[in-house]
């Protein structure tokens, strides 16, 4: 019974931040402020859901005592692991190809003190 609370409060909380993340991509203005929210709170969410098939399987592996749910649990992890990985490296490329393609963000703060001190000039 306790897992199956733990499950339901994971998902729970998955299903609330993957809406967020999806709600970010409608929401935000540019590339930018989309791929951070949609890539921050998909992450988290997904976490969320390795975590509920954790418990999940540590729950029927404390009833039955059978082995597939250890594999189901370190394949559980290991994609959450990978899934770490891909999400950040993927945002970043995007951010870059973004970036390098000149594509401003909507409403960017220019530092012009910065400009002026590199260039010698006064404000």
């Amino acid at each position: 019974m306790f897992f199956l609370l733990l499950v339901t409060a994971a998902l729970l909380v998955s299903l609330f931040f993957n809406a967020l993340g999806a709600f970010s991509l409608y929401r935000f203005p540019d590339v930018y402020t989309r791929l951070h929210g949609a890539t921050k709170c998909t992450t988290f969410g997904t976490i969320f859901i390795a975590l509920a098939v954790v418990s999940y399987a540590v729950g029927r592996l404390v009833e039955s005592g059978e082995p597939r749910f250890r594999v189901l649990i370190v394949h559980a992890l290991v994609a959450m692991m990978v899934l770490l990985i891909t999400n950040a490296t993927g945002a970043h490329a995007i951010a870059r190809a973004s970036h390098r393609s000149g594509l401003a963000p909507a409403r960017a703060v220019v530092d012009r003190l910065e400009e002026s001190r590199k260039g010698g000039g006064s404000l």
